[in-house]
């Protein structure tokens, strides 16, 4: 799990689950969800529909999860797919802005997070080309194609997690990855492969 957890009042861990617990009754402890988890929330939205509206959506995503905490699953000890889950679902009322955003990658290659600064011209070349490219194939996929790809691929959730975060089958992941996965090896052959295996 890669939630941090922070020390309770008797020096053992707490899981995201049990701040979420003391939340109900002692709401600013919400606060450390927030601290646990918006950066990687942010940097998932950034890369999907840009940083400025990506920072809206944040707040948004936070904002939907603490008015539902009480209806969190105390099972779940690791809040991520919850948090992924709803700011996915924010995400859907921007879908044409984040298809825009695909498709101006592909024509330029600038990924609005990565941190050009520290990589060579020729690395930033290579880099924006497959960019361009990759994007181009993500414009084209169906939406939840895409939501299940980039969860998975970006976020590095588990079947179970994406489905969890999108409230699908875990057989629906399956399969969705799996098309959306050889999309990209047709449109991409000559990319490494291991980036769209099984």
């Amino acid at each position: 799990m890669t939630t941090e957890a922070v020390a309770g009042t008797t020096g053992q861990t707490v899981s995201d689950s049990g701040v979420i617990e003391r939340s109900r009754t002692a709401p600013e402890e919400f606060a450390e969800i927030f601290d646990r988890h918006s950066a990687a929330v942010l940097a998932y939205l950034s890369r999907r529909i840009g940083r400025s509206t990506a920072e809206d959506l944040t707040a948004e995503t936070f904002l939907v999860a603490f008015r539902k905490r009480g209806r969190y699953d105390p099972e779940q000890p690791d809040a991520r797919p919850w948090l992924y889950g709803i700011a996915t679902n924010l995400l859907r009322r921007h879908r044409r802005t984040e298809v825009r955003q695909y498709r101006a990658l592909a024509r330029t290659g600038v990924d609005p997070v990565g941190d050009h600064d520290e990589q060579g011209a020729t690395a930033r070349l290579t880099a924006a080309t497959a960019t361009r490219r990759i994007s181009a194939v993500l414009a084209k996929l169906s939406p939840g194609e895409r939501d299940v790809l980039l969860l998975f691929a970006w976020e590095q959730l588990s079947y179970a997690e994406v489905a969890q975060a999108l409230d699908i089958p875990v057989g629906t992941v399956r399969s969705r990855l799996h098309s959306a996965r050889k999309r990209m090896r047709t449109a991409l052959p000559d990319l490494d492969p291991t980036n769209f295996q099984e």
